[in-house]
Order: C-alpha cells, then structure tokens, then sequence
C-alpha cells in the first residue's frame, strides 16, 4: 500500500501532466481573474446604503462564481468605501483603474462625488456608472465613459407632483432642502419650485427658503417656521437619513401634512419615523415588487442584508441595491458578448468594448424591467411612484423616462 506521501506525489504529478498535456494557457485559464470595481460608502452620511451595497456586491460575485465564472475566468469585484466625499472616490477611481485594473467601475453613489469622479473617469478611459445619483446633467456633462443607472430627478418630478397634487388635494407647500447634498439642493431649490409653478402649487416659503446642512441634529427652527405657513403639503428634499430628522420634527410639533421628495426618500427606515405622515417618492425598484427577477432578488438579498453588522435589523434591499446589481449585470454581459479577455495587455481595448456595448444598449432585462442608456448616459427604464403607507411603500403609478414604445418602457 502506498503512504500518504507516495500518493500526494502521485496526485501532483498528474496535475502537472494534466496541466503539460493542456499546453501553456491551462494554468493561465484557471488563474486568470475578471476584475471589476466597485466605489460605496460604507462609512459616512450614506454609510447603510453603502454597506447594503457591499453585501449586493458580494453577492452576485458569489453567485457569478458558483455559475463557472466568465468565460471560465474568476470574477474579482475590488469595493473601496469613498465615506461620502467626493475627494476620496475620485483617489477610489485612480486606485481601481490604475492598480487593480478594473475593466468598469460601480459607482460612485452620490451625486457630489460623481460631479468630481466622472471627469477622472474620462481622463483614465473607464466606464463608471453610478447608482444613486441623480443630479440632472452629471453624466451628460462627463461622456462617453459616464453613466448612470438612475433617471434625472426633473424626469421622476413631472409624474410624481401630479399623482402627489391629486391624491392629497395639495393647493399650496413648504420647502425644506438639504444645502449641503448637490442632489438634494438642486431638487429642493430648483426642480421642485419649477414643479410646482406647473402644476399651480403654491410655494408659501419661496421667498425664505428653509435649509439644513448634512448631519444636522436639530430642525425644531425650521419646521416651526413650516407650521406657521399651514401649507397643504411638504417637500422635503434630503437623503432618507435626513430626512428623518425633519420628519421626526414634524411629528413632534404635529404637523401631520402629506411628504413629497425625490428617489432619496427611498428607504425602508423612513417609513418607522413617522407611520401617520404620508410619504410620496419615486422609485425604479422597491422590496415589495412583484414578479420572479426581483421576487428572487428580494429572497436572497434581504437575508444576508439582516446578518450584517451596522444595519438595522428590519431593513429591505433599496432600489439603490438592485440599481448596482444590474450595473455589474451589465457589465459581465458587456464582458461575454463582446470578447473581452481581461488580459492585462488588451485593458484598453476592453474598456472601450464596454463602453460602447453600454453605449448601444436596449431592452436589457433588469430586475424592474428592461434598460437601456441615453445618450446623456442616463438609464432609460420604467419607474413607480410610491407612497409610504403604515409602514411599507406602495406602487400608485407606473412610468417612463422614455417615450411609449422604447425598449426600456
């Protein structure tokens, strides 16, 4: 009987004769990596957002290896935390492009540090596609290798304040915005106001308007000069983490008036703040959509969501989740379609094979329907207007920020 040793040499040996008889490209096959990257913040203002980013990712990484890999090649998804500043996600994109050769980046979230991130990704010829922002212009402004897997917050506007006038009988509102949060200010002071004007909203508060700035604990000022107005409704425009803070307020000092605001409102933890307070929002995804895809996202997202540390037990997969699967979605099937090989010597040439698969992309099935990208690089998908009731948001409308027809609609 062979010893242990003898048979250990045995084995080695046969891996080496399977490994010559292959010739030279089978060990390179096995070892070769897939690499993506990915900027989230999981410390900072957004830091629950980012986290939950963070498990997604981890996620379809691991799913995507238990299916095979990519074309027989391991996927790496490098994730550097950018803790909200817009500096430290643009040194995230150098770092990703540059180190870790990433062949396509997830992110960065927010607005502000796309603002400064996507000129970066211009200058190093990669693709970064956000998944939160929504700034109008901030892709646009920083093609072709810019996108964004969000619709332009003007876009959303135009349904949701119609849908929020007529169910609430809404005559006149209060502004509240965060100035600090580029996303935030420009809805607050800009969209909203032209919003309301069209849809004869009067705004009580346009002349003074009310801010805060991020991470500000006390808004007592502010919601009590709100109250003295008595407006019908209010706009709150901040990320959910901010906004609960103004939302608590409102409950406090009884001012139970229906809430209006952008996709930042979207958060399973807004809802726990103030049950009592209606809450109108847009969204491309939320947990409780019906149908298989995000059914089965749902189903083993939430899960591994409610292991994490720092999370808060009840939460659910956001629509900023799902936005960030489909994008690295995106880009492995970028990756299979048109033969990219993630050798170190063809980087340049695949980073330009993603770039213009995404360019033309049309009808790709996403986990709340198809998606394609304009050509400011926004995503051309079906969007729903919900509204928080007792707890959970409810879809009240379905639309599109593309014309009727589209592949995306």
């Amino acid at each position: 009987m062979k010893s242990g040793l003898s048979r250990a040499l045995c084995v080695a040996g046969l891996g080496a004769l399977l490994i010559a008889t292959a010739g030279p490209g089978f060990a390179q096959q096995a070892d070769r990596e897939i690499v993506l990257g990915a900027i989230v913040p999981s410390s900072g203002p957004f830091a629950e957002w980012g986290r939950a980013n963070t498990v997604t990712l981890q996620m379809i990484e691991k799913q995507i290896n238990g299916g095979g890999g990519i074309n027989g090649a391991k996927l790496r998804i490098a994730i550097l935390d950018d803790a909200t500043k817009p500096a430290q996600a643009t040194n995230n994109l150098r770092k990703l492009a540059g180190d870790d050769k990433a062949l396509a980046v997830a992110g960065p979230l927010t607005s502000s540090a796309a603002e400064v991130t996507f000129p970066v990704a211009n200058e190093m010829k990669i693709v970064a596609t956000s998944q939160a922002s929504s700034k109008p212009g901030v892709a646009k402004l920083n093609r072709p290798w810019a996108f964004r897997n969000t619709i332009d917050e003007g876009v959303l506007g135009r349904t949701t304040v119609p849908y929020y006038k007529k169910s609430f009988n809404i005559k006149s509102v209060a502004i509240i915005f965060d100035a600090k949060d580029a996303t935030a200010a420009t809805v607050g002071s800009r969209i909203m106001p032209a919003l309301m004007k069209e849809n004869d909203i009067e705004v009580l508060n346009a002349s003074d308007p009310l801010s805060f700035n991020t991470g500000d604990l006390d808004v007592s000022a502010q919601v009590t000069k709100m109250k003295a107005l008595n407006p019908d409704g209010v706009v709150v425009s901040a990320d959910y983490s901010q906004a609960v803070t103004v939302i608590r307020e409102m409950k406090r000092q009884g001012m139970i008036k229906p809430v209006v605001g952008s996709t930042q409102l979207i958060s399973s933890a807004i809802l726990k703040a103030a049950p009592e307070i209606p809450i109108v929002a847009p969204a491309t995804f939320y947990a409780t959509m019906k149908g298989d895809k995000p059914e089965k996202f749902v189903n083993e997202l939430q899960p591994l969501l409610r292991k994490t540390s720092g999370l808060p037990p009840e939460i659910e997969p956001s629509m900023y989740d799902a936005n960030i699967y489909e994008i690295v979605s995106i880009y492995i099937d970028a990756i299979k379609a048109t033969g990219v090989t993630g050798k170190p010597e063809d980087l340049e040439t695949d980073r330009a094979k993603i770039r213009d698969y995404m360019a033309k992309l049309a009808g790709f099935p996403g986990l709340g329907g198809p998606i394609g990208f304009n050509d400011d690089g926004d995503a051309i998908k079906a969007f729903y207007i919900l509204q928080g009731e007792s707890g959970a948001w409810q879809s009240k409308v379905r639309g599109c920020s593309a014309a009727p027809g589209h592949p995306g609609c």
